[in-house]
């Protein structure tokens, strides 16, 4: 079977990781907490996020969402926490943004086996629990590329 090369879009016979990368989400916060940053939002999400919080998207947009390069992203805190942080975790976790969901198979992540363990060095629940293998991981790629 030939999978697509997310990184240069052509075909290549085998990912360099082929037999499935593992991720369990921890809830531990660590990429949502001390890094600046931008979490990416879209219209449908802002909308999402904004139901769920029992605002009127209007309401939402001034509080939660600030333009940035092109596009709308999450508020941050001062401290580069996200501004759904909280110690007992994310406020919006059923309803994140693409970009938190997809977390951590994002293409700059998966890149090379080294980029994934870097990644690994900061996240706890890389390397554990489900098995993606590639269709799903690639899949997951292109989701937060739209």
């Amino acid at each position: 079977m030939r999978f697509l090369s997310i990184m240069s879009g052509q075909k290549t016979a085998t990912p360099w990781y082929r037999d499935g990368l593992r991720f369990e989400c921890t809830r531990c916060g660590r990429c949502c907490r001390g890094e600046p940053g931008f979490v990416w939002v879209n219209e449908f999400e802002a909308a999402l996020i904004a139901r769920f919080l029992k605002l009127d998207a209007a309401e939402f947009t001034r509080t939660y969402v600030r333009p940035a390069m092109g596009g709308d992203a999450l508020v941050e805190l001062s401290n580069g926490d996200c501004v759904f942080w909280t110690p007992q975790g994310c406020r919006v976790y059923p309803v994140r943004p693409t970009q938190c969901r997809t977390f951590p198979f994002w293409r700059e992540n998966i890149r090379s086996a080294r980029a994934w363990a870097d990644v690994a060095r900061r996240c706890p629940g890389l390397d554990r629990g489900r098995l993606y293998l590639p269709p799903e991981i690639e899949h997951l790629v292109e989701q937060t590329d739209l």
